[in-house]
This record gives structure tokens, sequence and C-alpha cells, in this order.
């Protein structure tokens, strides 16, 4: 990735911070910026999102959209249009469209629609009276976070224990994650997954475990268990072609 990136996501919910932590902080530490600006997201779980995003060095904005309620009225895009032109970003990376359609969580869907359409309006001369002294933002590259058909992958062995370290401060997703994996597995496959799962002692303890187990199956399957070139990888869909000057390796 070039020096000097300004990346924003906009995320639906306040776990994707740290699920797409890696790209983030690999630009930091590339010498770019990166900006992180969530739809929903309890008011109780802020602060645990927010510790997570500056673990990894992301500065975070709560956007206080509410549940069940995401629409396409122009006060809803003016809230995100405003961000896209206040940070003026080179890269947006958001949910993938392919994936919010199967996704039965509550507002993945209009919020897929919300957030294309905003990108795209805050590009144009919509909502000046609005967002006073913010021109126009050209629609910048867009890359979709955990995609059913990626074309990217990004090397994040670098920063693989930012991002751990990240995801150990989101407590309350956590405890519901624990919740929902000790009804749903069976003690023999758990202890399979993770040996001593059913001696742990809270479920935030277990959602974390579980979660330790996912995240490196799966980035490990998007690096080195594909044939990749690196050992743990998050994987993205770039919107439409990748324009070079020459075939790169």
């Amino acid at each position: 990735m070039p020096k000097g990136q300004k990346i924003l996501f906009l995320g639906v919910y306040g776990m994707e911070v740290v699920e797409c932590g890696g790209a983030l902080a690999k630009n930091i530490l590339n010498g770019g910026e990166s900006y992180a600006s969530i739809m929903l997201c309890r008011e109780t779980s802020q602060p645990q999102v927010k510790s997570a995003a500056e673990t990894l060095g992301v500065k975070v904005s709560f956007l206080n959209f509410e549940y069940g309620t995401v629409d396409l009225s122009k006060e809803s895009k003016v809230k995100l249009i405003k961000r896209i032109r206040e940070i003026k970003p080179d890269i947006i990376i958001t949910q993938d469209p392919e994936h919010s359609f199967h996704d039965l969580d509550p507002d993945r869907r209009p919020a897929m629609t919300l957030l294309l359409e905003s990108i795209a309006l805050a590009s144009r001369d919509y909502a000046l009276d609005e967002t006073p002294g913010l021109a126009p933002h050209p629609i910048p590259t867009i890359y979709y976070m955990t995609p059913h058909h990626p074309n990217t992958v990004i090397d994040i062995s670098q920063v693989w224990e930012k991002k751990e370290k990240a995801m150990d401060m989101l407590e309350s997703q956590m405890e519901f994650s624990g919740k929902h994996f000790d009804e749903m597995l069976d003690l023999k496959t758990v202890e399979m997954l993770y040996p001593g799962f059913s001696k742990l002692d809270s479920y935030q303890e277990k959602g974390r475990a579980m979660h330790k187990v996912l995240d490196k199956a799966v980035h490990v399957y998007h690096g080195l268990a594909t044939h990749g070139h690196f050992a743990l990888a998050e994987a993205y869909r770039r919107e439409g072609n990748f324009h070079l000057q020459e075939l790169i390796k």
C-alpha cells in the first residue's frame, strides 16, 4: 500500500472496526491516517469500541443511527456525506453488498444502500447547505470488507497482535458471542476447537476464546492456507477494475 493514504471505514456495527483492523493499523504504520465512523453502536458499547480503535490507532466516531430505522432519508444521507467531506479519504472501506443481502443482522440491507448512495452523493453538489464549508469530495476507491468473493488480500502479520488486543476490548460483544457458542455447540465439538472451553468461568471468556479460534482460522485461510504469500491476511473486494500502467507480480 502506498504511503500516506487516508482511509475512512464506514461501518454498520462496532466490531467491524476490528475486523478491518489489520488494514487500518497497517496504513498508520505506513504513514497514513485511518478513520472509522460507525452507524449503529449502543451507548454502553461505545467506550469499548473506542478503546479497540485507539489500540489500532484509528480515530473513531459514532453516527448514532437507531436500530431498525435505517432509511434513505436526506437526514441519514447527510450524516454520512458530512463525514466523507470532512475526512476527504483516498480509500473507503465498507460492508460488502453481496454479504449484506444474506446477513440477517437488522439494518444491514438498508444500510448498504444508504452507504453507497451517500458515497456517490458526497462527490456531487448535494446537501451543500447542510454541510457548510465542506466541498464535494470525489468518489474514492472502495474496498468491501469480509466479502464472499474477495479479489484482494492484505498481509496483516505485522499488526496481528495489535488486532487481537483490540478484539480484547470488545467485552460486551465477547459476552454475547460466548452465550451464543455455549448454546449452539455441543461439549465434545467445542472442546475440539478450544480445549478447556467448558472450564472457562464466564461468557465473556468463552466468547473471546472462540473468536481467537475463528480469527486465526479465517486469516490463515486467506493467507497461507490458499497458497498465499502471507501467513495471516485480511480479505477484501475492490470495487471496479484495477487500473495499472503495467502488469504487476
